[in-house]
């Protein structure tokens, strides 16, 4: 496997090449009308209007995947979860958790980095109604299967919701698959642990589905099960 300088400059094509990406007709023509379109509130601003590409730590114990852009979130900003009330949570949990420099994000550029953690989507370009299409998802799905393959020292990867689930699940052979439940665990091929989590949607968080308490919970799990690979 390469060592760590040239795995993280793989992962770095890999980030370009996500940003360049136009595979998916229907999302490309979505995400360049959301930036020619910005809403009110962000208006004057620069919308990204690309694929949003993963990043964070290239050494990381810890792998966060994602379901897709927000439209005026990261398709803005050009960062995961950057700018929306998803990403408010996330990174807030994260930094409470050890794993972020900062409790907020709002730009590429505010300094936040993460440390021991990589953040991902099964889908790197933002959907309308925030709803790939399956073929979406295949597409897409080479890009996810080559980060998993480089962050090689990912001991849990944590998956945001049921599509994310199902994405890692299908691409790392999870078979029988339980389930989808919140911190429910999966054994992986390689000695590696699927842990999954609520998504931090407003649909969740607003009407209660997923609390704080029950989304450090999953952090504060990853963090357990990555010192205890790390102390065997």
């Amino acid at each position: 496997m390469p060592p760590n300088r040239a795995r993280a400059d793989l992962l770095q094509v890999v980030q370009a090449e996500v940003a360049s990406c136009r595979l998916c007709p229907r999302l490309v023509q979505w995400r360049e009308k959301v930036a020619a379109e910005p809403r009110a509130s962000f208006a004057g601003q620069t919308y990204w209007g690309r694929g949003v590409p993963g990043f964070g730590d290239s050494d990381a114990h810890l792998l966060i995947v994602g379901l897709a852009p927000a439209a005026h979130g990261a398709n803005r900003t050009g960062r995961m979860f950057t700018g929306d009330r998803s990403g408010d949570w996330l990174f807030a949990a994260l930094y409470r958790a050890g794993y972020a420099s900062q409790p907020t994000s709002t730009s590429r550029e505010d300094g936040l980095r993460l440390r021991d953690a990589y953040i991902t989507a099964s889908v790197h370009c933002a959907p309308p109604a925030n709803k790939p299409e399956p073929s979406e998802r295949a597409a897409c799905a080479p890009y996810l299967s080559r980060e998993l393959d480089l962050l090689e020292d990912v001991q849990v990867i944590v998956v945001l919701g049921q599509f994310a689930y199902q994405s890692v699940a299908g691409l790392l052979g999870l078979r029988p698959r339980p389930k989808f439940a919140h911190l429910a665990e999966s054994a992986l091929p390689g000695g590696r642990t699927l842990l999954c989590s609520y998504h931090p949607s407003q649909q969740n968080t607003f009407t209660g589905v997923l609390t704080e308490p029950m989304f450090d919970a999953v952090f504060a799990r990853a963090r357990q099960l990555t010192d205890q690979e790390t102390r065997s």
